[in-house]
């Protein structure tokens, strides 16, 4: 298991506990130490998953946050637009994914939240570190968006649409 499959699996089970689970409880359930359980939490806040820490272990704050599964399509050259476009009205790109006629489903988490992270992930992009996966499919990508309210998330789709890259909701 990957550190990223184990940190996937550490937030699912924080996320579906009805009760704290302590960081010894996950060290041993997936055979790495208290520490690693530790840095592990660490990068899940750093991706913005509100996990609180108690006495009696690590819990998932749920927040009122709405979320919508778009799928949209644009050039390379618009994706800074597109993104600045969700963030400036008050809503965060949790991931990109596309569905690959012969790979399935492809997704990369992203948690843009602001305009720093927007030039940041551009900058990536740019260094020809990688390609944007909208590469694999023409274009066509999907992208879950959460707000605060069904409010933002229509306002931010609105605006999607005035700019010709939103195509429907849902994959």
């Amino acid at each position: 298991m990957t550190g990223e499959e184990r940190r996937q699996e550490i937030l699912n089970t924080i996320m579906t506990s009805g009760h704290p689970i302590s960081g010894r409880t996950l060290a041993a359930q997936y055979h790495v130490s208290r520490q690693v359980i530790v840095q592990d939490v660490a990068l899940l806040r750093a991706g913005n998953y509100e996990i609180m820490s108690t006495p009696r272990g690590y819990i998932f704050h749920h927040s009122p946050k709405v979320q919508r599964v778009i799928t949209v399509c644009h050039t390379d050259e618009q994706i800074e637009d597109e993104l600045n476009t969700v963030v400036d009205m008050g809503g965060r790109v949790l991931d990109v994914f596309v569905n690959h006629e012969v790979y399935g489903n492809l997704r990369a988490q992203l948690s843009v939240f602001s305009r720093r992270n927007v030039k940041e992930l551009q900058k990536s992009l740019e260094s020809g570190e990688s390609m944007p996966l909208k590469n694999l499919t023409s274009g066509v990508h999907c992208h879950t968006i959460e707000a605060d309210s069904e409010g933002i998330l229509d306002l931010i789709i609105e605006e999607l649409k005035v700019k010709n890259y939103y195509l429907h909701d849902g994959e």
